[in-house]
């Protein structure tokens, strides 16, 4: 019989070595991660400053232009509100075939009573029709005085009635506006802008006087000097007389929208009511035909002043954004130089235990400590430009906290991802090359 074989031994499996007891991990701790990037910025500090700068401008145009923007829309809204979204107008569309009768003049296309009409609307402030009276060409207005002055400029003869003379809103400079009794008895009054006024040597002193002014040998007393308009009359020099003073004179104006001298209804309404009264006018004036009357009403002011915002943010956004790429560009070049000429550094640091991800860590906390930095300076100065300018044209400055406060971590997201790719690439250099290249 044979003998059996002997089995082999199974060799034992080789047992890790114990890590040395004693000896810590080598690891990097936050607060020594911002030591250390404080250092790194304190040794070069025009550096530093030159490679914020991107961000700081960056962040600095993000801040003001929402908070400008926010700023010139509510002034646009206010301004809105207070004069487009209180006027509403409106036209006579009347036949276009409509011929007088000889010797006769066509209708105005509004009623008699306009003014009260509509002045019954709730939301109604004021109300009246109005009209440019066709002259002649080269009719002349002269003044009564000593001087006898002819305006040298253009000036619009404005046919209005009472109400009308209300809703242009003017301003006074001297005398009183045309009166409803003026008005009734057909009075041969006129009031008239300051510009055309002084041309014809006519001073707001001098209104005490009743100065005449003749326009084609007609004479009209002076009685009201205005500086500027509300509505109607916001540009352009312009001498009112009385609607029925007009009737009589140089008689109706023709109907028809697109007649040089056309009627229309001029109403000023109070703040929000203009939608409302716009919708009852036509068949109020009307009643009979009110597809005849053509009603223009004020755009939705909230609508507005959200195109206003968009476009202006929209705008100076991509100019931020612009900034910001520049500020992320610096950094991530500043870094880089950084990396380069650390080299020994980084070596010496491998050698006695830092791990790559130590080394990546100090460089990403260098280039997040940058951005933040230019992220806050940039931040200061965009508020501080939103309230200067506001403060300079007068206006109430308006910064939401939503955007203002987190403003400076985008320095801090620029600046992160701006120092990754340095570094990385610190992160890769071996201990040996990097004692080779000292």
């Amino acid at each position: 019989m044979t003998s059996p074989v002997p089995a082999s031994p199974v060799p034992a499996s080789p047992v890790p070595a114990s890590p040395a007891r004693g000896l810590p991990r080598p690891r990097l701790a936050a607060r020594d991660a911002a030591a250390e990037a404080v250092a790194g910025i304190v040794q070069r500090p025009g550096r530093a400053v030159l490679t914020m700068l991107g961000t700081i401008l960056g962040v600095g145009a993000f801040v003001a232009v929402l908070g400008l923007t926010a700023t010139g829309a509510g002034q646009i809204s206010r301004q809105f509100t207070v004069l487009a979204d209180t006027t509403v107008t409106v036209q006579d569309n009347g036949p276009a075939n409509d011929v007088a009768a000889p010797g006769t003049n066509p209708a105005p296309g509004f009623p008699a009573d306009a003014d009260a009409v509509a002045g019954h609307i709730s939301g109604v402030v004021s109300a009246g029709v109005w009209w440019p009276v066709d002259l002649p060409q080269g009719t002349g207005f002269t003044g009564s005085l000593a001087l006898s002055a002819t305006a040298s400029q253009t000036i619009s003869l404005l046919a209005a009635s009472p109400g009308a003379v209300q809703a242009m809103g003017l301003h006074l400079v001297a005398g009183a506006q045309l009166s409803r009794y003026e008005n009734d008895t057909r009075q041969h009054v006129a009031m008239i802008d300051t510009a055309s006024a002084s041309a014809l040597g006519i001073s707001a002193a001098r209104l005490a006087s009743r100065p005449a002014i003749f326009v084609n040998g007609i004479s009209y007393t002076l009685v009201g000097i205005y500086s500027s308009a509300q509505r109607v009359v916001t540009s352009e020099s312009a001498m009112l007389i009385p609607e029925r003073t007009a009737l009589a004179d140089y008689g109706s104006p023709l109907p028809g929208i697109g007649n040089q001298e056309e009627a229309q209804l001029v109403v000023a309404t109070r703040i929000g009511a203009a939608q409302a009264v716009a919708r009852q006018l036509a068949a109020a004036e009307l009643p009979a035909d009110p597809s005849r009357l053509v009603v223009t009403s004020p755009s939705n002011p909230q609508q507005l002043q959200g195109e206003v915002s968009s476009d202006l943010q929209g705008l100076f956004l991509i100019l931020a954004l612009v900034s910001l790429l520049i500020g992320a560009v610096g950094i991530a070049n500043t870094t880089l130089v950084a990396v380069l000429e650390r080299t020994e550094e980084i070596g010496l640091r491998r050698a006695v235990g830092a791990r790559p991800r130590h080394i990546a860590a100090q460089f990403l906390a260098e280039s997040t400590t940058l951005g933040t930095l230019g992220g806050l300076v940039g931040t200061c100065i965009g508020v501080a430009t939103v309230v200067i300018f506001a403060a300079i044209q007068d206006w109430t400055a308006i910064l939401n906290p939503a955007y203002t406060l987190p403003a400076p971590l985008i320095g801090s997201l620029v600046g992160l991802l701006a120092g990754a790719y340095p570094a990385l690439r610190a992160a890769r250099i071996s201990p040996l090359a990097a004692l080779r290249h000292a």
